[in-house]
């Protein structure tokens, strides 16, 4: 009984992984709860309530007191590009794909967030393309943006 339960929670902690999220969910919460400010440190990392900041009627939840100041002081230098969208899904498909929190670069001061998990009955991950193809790939994304941004 208990290995079961066990695999219960592996496979439950799994599919949360790999979950997508919308880049602000339908009660204005950015990125799942995770601390845009923590991924310049390396880290994704889920905020806390304690430490919230509103921009632009989202609410950003942070690790810590001094990461919601250095937010609120400049939240451009931490928001991430495309509103939060895939980036790859921005730059191949023109579309916006929802994200997965965990999977992410930062490149030249800026955070780009992707789509990894389960489409098709397979994992599809978009960083490990981007990766591959970052030059083209990201100039492409911020070239089709403006039209992108205002699709359905």
């Amino acid at each position: 009984m208990k290995s079961i339960f066990l695999l219960g929670v592996a496979l439950f902690t799994m599919i949360g992984a790999q979950a997508q999220i919308d880049p602000v969910d339908q009660n204005g919460l950015a990125i799942g709860g995770y601390d845009v400010v923590a991924y310049f440190s390396g880290a994704a990392q889920k905020g806390n309530k304690s430490y919230m900041a509103k921009h632009d009627g989202a609410t950003y939840y942070f690790a810590s007191k001094a990461n919601r100041d250095a937010f609120t002081k400049a939240p451009s230098n931490y928001l991430p590009q495309f509103d939060g969208y895939c980036a790859w899904g921005v730059a191949a498909k023109d579309t916006k794909f929802p994200i997965n929190p965990e999977t992410y670069t930062v490149i030249d001061g800026k955070l780009y967030l992707f789509f990894n998990g389960p489409f098709n009955g397979e994992v599809f991950n978009t960083y490990e393309d981007w990766a591959q193809r970052t030059t083209e790939l990201k100039k492409a994304a911020h070239a089709k943006w403006p039209k992108v941004k205002n699709s359905k």
